[in-house]
């Protein structure tokens, strides 16, 4: 499928293996979670926009780049949030905005509870941060609501996907980049990825 980017890293592949495991505890899940974060998010932000700088080294002046654009990282809560010092390592400067989007258990649709953006955009760049996109419904509804919000350039980085949310969210958005770990075998009649990793949130706050 166009526009899903699953990783080949083999360090990537290794850190995955751990985060499964269900023997893995919160501690070392949560810093499997951060360095996954940011290695992915390496590979998803090879093509950011730079601009032509100078710098004085010790010896001489020599030509460099920075970043032309400001960088939003959105964690979808709660278990985005085990993502951002991850990415924020890469980015000190990006800012964070976060979206409140549940599963309702019931329907499996997207509930949402919180959203602080501001009326207009502050960035040109923003990363939705999810390790799980399981059926698709949060992301695609964090989709709508920061190209609502009048984002130009928006990027979906998670850890593990299924094939259906995967297929949603193409289908709804297909100009939104999707970059993972890994791609799972399916869902099950819960609406969870087999095989999986468990409750993402659960698994990095210990509930």
């Amino acid at each position: 499928m166009d526009n899903v980017f699953p990783s080949s890293h083999p360090l990537i592949a290794t850190k995955l293996t751990l985060l499964r495991d269900a023997s893995t505890e919160p501690k070392k899940f949560r810093e499997l979670v951060r360095e996954l974060a940011a290695m992915l998010t390496y590979e998803a932000t090879m093509d950011l926009a730079v601009r032509d700088v100078t710098v004085q080294t010790p010896l001489m002046e020599t030509a460099g780049v920075k970043l032309l654009e400001r960088i939003g990282l959105v964690p979808i809560l709660r278990a985005g949030l085990g993502m951002v010092e991850g990415v924020w390592g890469l980015m000190p400067g990006a800012e964070v905005w976060h979206i409140g989007l549940y599963r309702d258990e019931r329907t499996l649709k997207p509930v949402a509870y919180y959203n602080r953006l501001p009326v207009q955009p502050t960035v040109g760049v923003c990363l939705i941060l999810d390790p799980m996109l399981a059926t698709g419904g949060s992301a695609v509804a964090a989709v709508d609501i920061l190209k609502q919000w009048g984002v130009g350039k928006i990027k979906f980085v998670g850890l593990i996907g299924a094939p259906e949310g995967i297929a949603r969210l193409h289908a709804a958005h297909p100009d939104i980049p999707i970059h993972l770990a890994a791609i799972d075998e399916r869902l099950n009649e819960h609406g969870y990825i087999l095989p999986g990793l468990g409750d993402a949130g659960d698994r990095q706050f210990g509930t």
